[in-house]
């Protein structure tokens, strides 16, 4: 929110150290482990920034965040952030990192934790170069559709799924930022309902999902219609985003790249349907060729699953 560099690196670099405990609780050696790669990667970010921030006010005599007047700085700046946010082709650390923390840590990594380099890009985005943001936002469309193709894990899934997503808000941030905090929002919305989910039915991979019915039957009909919108199907809410991101691009004239983002977002509805198939379209008596496993329930809080599916499929009616 600050309107001074270093301030915001500050706010960054507390942000960062905050999460790492969240990380690495319970603690054991695969959440250290993640916790670690992820302290590496945004301490790397973090310098970056550091350096084009000096850099800027070495040639500019001032510390303002919105006067990134030097393109150099622009440049290394744009690419620590998209380090930081996990948009490729810096994007190999999100799917290892979300997949070795718990279901809550890993919820609040691919949402809260987007905010403060994405208020920061908002910021900075009338100086930002344009076909660097394509490049990064087209590349992190298409292969967060191609990476999450062959997983199992579902927190990998919802991983490049949110490489995917942030994608579609880079691309928008110099023509109509107002549209990346839209999509954010919305994003974060229909994430945290998975992730709630997830959390409440105790699954982390897709066969596990094939005998959710068995679980909770309202679970399997919710999170299809959340998979639906973060696939972007209309007229669900996740369609509205890509809608008017699509639109925006078109009346400047991007069509190319409207098309190569319209393509991968079927890359990501595919592997969405692969999860819907497992988890809604195999119900008893059907046969499904996984394993049957007994189930022990524990009470968990669900206050927040309905308010979060509403605004993640009815938004947009």
């Amino acid at each position: 929110i600050s309107n001074h560099w270093l301030m915001a690196w500050m706010g960054l670099e507390i942000n960062t150290l905050a999460i790492i405990p969240m990380m690495t609780y319970p603690n054991n050696m695969r959440n250290t482990e993640s916790a670690i790669k992820y302290f590496l990667i945004q301490a790397t970010a973090s310098m970056i920034i550091m350096f084009a921030i000096i850099y800027n006010a070495w040639t500019t005599n001032q510390w303002t965040l919105s006067q990134m007047s030097n393109e150099w700085a622009t440049t290394i700046m744009t690419l620590a952030l998209a380090m930081k946010l996990g948009l490729a082709p810096f994007h190999f650390w999100v799917p290892e990192v979300t997949q070795g923390i718990p279901l809550t840590s890993g919820m609040i990594l691919l949402t809260w934790q987007k905010i403060a380099p994405t208020s920061i890009l908002y910021q900075i985005s009338p100086s930002l170069n344009m076909n660097l943001l394509v490049l990064l936002a087209v590349s992190s469309a298409l292969l967060g559709g191609w990476g999450g193709l062959n997983q199992t894990h579902l927190r990998k899934i919802l991983a490049y799924s949110s490489i995917a997503h942030m994608g579609w808000m880079t691309v928008i941030v110099l023509i109509n930022p107002s549209l990346t905090i839209l999509n954010l929002l919305i994003y974060i919305a229909a994430t945290m309902a998975m992730f709630l989910c997830l959390n409440f039915t105790s699954t982390t991979k897709i066969n596990a999902l094939s005998n959710l019915w068995n679980k909770s039957t309202p679970m399997t009909v919710t999170m299809m219609i959340i998979l639906l919108s973060l696939g972007g199907l209309p007229p669900l809410t996740g369609f509205m985003p890509k809608w008017l991101i699509l639109q925006e691009l078109i009346i400047y004239n991007n069509i190319a790249t409207a098309m190569l983002l319209a393509l991968s977002a079927l890359l990501n509805l595919f592997f969405y349907m692969r999860i819907i198939y497992t988890s809604t379209l195999t119900m008893f008596p059907s046969n499904n060729t996984s394993k049957f496993q007994w189930f022990h329930t524990s009470p968990k809080s669900t206050s927040l699953i309905p308010l979060m599916t509403i605004i993640s499929a009815m938004l947009l009616p």
